[in-house]
């Protein structure tokens, strides 16, 4: 049995791969080589252990030390064991990959050296940054309870090994408890973020995004002050909730948050977001860029106030008195499917815009809504005529058909005499609507003359719809299960910064697979295993090697794109006889 070398050239780099291999007579005048293991690569001390660690067996049973490659004697001092071949077993595979990538980010963004420095005087059996560092790894990973994390993510990843600790870091007690510590550094971590973006990316906080989500409960969440019933944007208002504020970067990076209670109306929620900001990264002349369910005239006087800048959408009605607009011709086309113009005013400017999908959209909902509208009248009159609808009860159907098409009622006039049920549509009204499909306002008080770069910025909310969608969906913010305000506050923490190493490893993407999204990294990487390889020793021990599976080659671009390399394989074990069984671990 020996070493066998594989060179492997990829990306212009040369990669070297080890196999354990042995020679295997098939007849008289061939002899095959037999790959038994793939160890993947090894560094120069690793493949000293090997030489050092394999004994060969002959045929015949008698134990020699051979040279493990042509050209390379054997070392003269070597310690060798007698290995059983027959006995080789793969065991305890585990996750690797993807919470490979997420302590990879978690590094990159200094959050161990920041989670020390504040936390290495707290008592405890384990570091407790890196308890910590579990609970944000296992939301990115996998979303799911304190519980979960204890009961399955620990014993089915490899973080343990990653973090170099053992089982007590995923104690229940020991998880809940890194939550009451996590709470109070949030201002601090907020700052340490912000300046991590303008290290890696050189990103600045001089135009932030601002947008508002909600998040429900499950439970009666007696005990969480926030907790109120209100406008669910997760269609559940039977539930009770909290109001989630978000402050990103255009580069979607977060810089901050908020929880608001449930029943907060959105208008309210910007002053204290300014306030919060301000606290955190000084007053600046910054541009904001918020929605216009945010848009009050107070708090844009506050802003003008302020010294800020703002780049806001206009409600629905202030395209009535600029609708003239709409008709002239000087359009700025900025792609083919999206015009925009500038309308100067006094203190403002006013930026109209026009998208043809979304006036094609507009036009088939006024469609649909005013074909049903027609449908229920026309039934309505049929009924009258056969005689099944008494005079007074048409007008109570009427009224029916007004609140169920309310939409679409104004662009008809409906005349009932007692004898005749007749209707007549507003074809001015209708041709108006037509005008305005797809078209909106955004306002500003920006001195810019270039409405292709005002309406550009404005676009960029959907990086903030983007972060709620990772929000829900990738890291199972909603719904709450915690019953206490603290624990609440902080569940929403850990989620923040599951959102700040996918936000960290999307922006690393963007120049070397722009096309590709971080659900799909963790994915490919995720499939990555952490295995122990086993065999059963001559003299009656066992020997252990944890390895890395090999990466396909996929994942092998996606780690090359990144620039990052894997650690090191784990070098070898020996344990005594029946200390390694199947499902058990070694170590601990």
């Amino acid at each position: 049995m020996h070493l066998k070398t594989h060179r492997v050239k990829r990306h212009g780099k040369e990669h070297v791969y080890y196999s354990l291999c042995e020679s295997v007579r098939v007849s008289r005048r061939r002899v095959v080589q037999r790959q038994v293991l793939h160890l993947g690569e090894l560094q120069g001390s690793q493949v000293e252990q090997w030489e050092r660690t394999i004994a060969v067996l002959t045929e015949s049973g008698e134990e020699r030390q051979m040279q493990l490659w042509a050209g390379r004697p054997a070392p003269a001092q070597a310690d060798c064991v007698e290995v059983v071949l027959s006995s080789l077993s793969v065991r305890r595979p585990r996750r690797f990959g993807d919470c490979w990538a997420a302590t990879k980010l978690w590094g990159q963004l200094d959050l161990d050296g920041f989670f020390a420095a504040r936390l290495e005087d707290e008592p405890g059996m384990v570091p407790w940054a890196k308890v910590i560092e579990l609970l944000v790894v296992s939301r990115l990973c996998s979303p799911g309870s304190e519980l979960s994390v204890h009961k399955q993510f620990y014993p089915q990843s490899a973080i343990g090994w990653l973090l170099d600790t053992d089982a007590a870091v995923a104690e229940k007690d020991r998880l809940y408890r890194a939550l009451d510590r996590l709470l109070p550094h949030k201002a601090d971590l907020e700052q340490h973020l912000a300046r991590r973006w303008k290290d890696l990316f050189g990103v600045t906080c001089d135009l932030l995004l601002y947008d508002l989500t909600s998040s429900y409960f499950e439970g009666e969440a007696a005990e969480v002050e926030q907790a109120a019933r209100g406008y669910s944007r997760d269609h559940r208002p039977d539930c009770e909730q909290v109001v989630l504020a978000l402050i990103v970067t255009p580069e979607g990076l977060p810089v901050a948050y908020e929880l608001f209670d449930g029943n907060r109306v959105d208008v309210t929620t910007l002053l204290p977001m300014i306030d919060h900001v301000e606290a955190r990264h000084g007053k600046m002349g910054r541009v904001w860029v918020f929605d216009r369910g945010i848009v009050s005239e107070d708090n844009l006087d506050e802003l003008r106030a302020r010294g800020g800048h703002y780049l806001v959408g206009a409600p629905r009605s202030a395209l009535g008195p600029r609708e003239a607009h709409l008709l002239t011709q000087d359009w700025q086309a900025i792609s083919p499917e999206v015009e925009v113009k500038l309308l100067p005013e006094d203190a403002e400017t006013y930026v109209l815009a026009r998208s043809r999908p979304r006036a094609a959209k507009e036009q088939a909902m006024r469609t649909r809504i005013v074909r049903g509208l027609m449908r229920d009248l026309i039934r309505l009159r049929r009924s009258w005529w056969r005689g099944r609808v008494r005079p007074d009860r048409v007008w109570r159907r009427l009224g029916r058909l007004e609140e169920r098409h309310g939409r679409a009622w104004h662009y008809v006039h409906v005349e009932f005499d007692g004898k005749k049920l007749s209707w007549r549509w507003d074809r001015e009204r209708l041709r108006k609507a037509a005008w305005r499909d797809g078209a909106y306002l955004l306002r500003t008080n920006l001195t810019s003359t270039d409405p292709t770069d005002l309406w550009r910025r404005y676009v960029q909310l959907s990086e903030v719809e983007a972060a709620f969608r990772v929000f829900k969906s990738e890291l199972g913010v909603r719904p709450i299960w915690h019953y206490t305000q603290p624990r609440v506050e902080a569940h929403v923490l850990v989620a923040f910064l599951g959102y700040a190493l996918w936000a960290c490893l999307r922006n690393q993407l963007r120049p070397a697979a722009p096309g590709l999204m971080p659900a799909a990294v963790f994915d490919q990487l995720g499939r990555m295993q952490l295995v122990e390889v086993w065999f059963n020793l001559r003299d009656g021990r066992q020997l252990c090697l944890e390895r890395i599976t090999q990466p396909e080659p996929p994942q092998q671009a996606i780690i090359d794109a990144l620039g990052w390399q894997l650690p090191e394989q784990p070098p070898p074990k020996i344990y005594p006889k029946d200390l390694g069984v199947c499902g058990q671990q070694p170590g601990g």
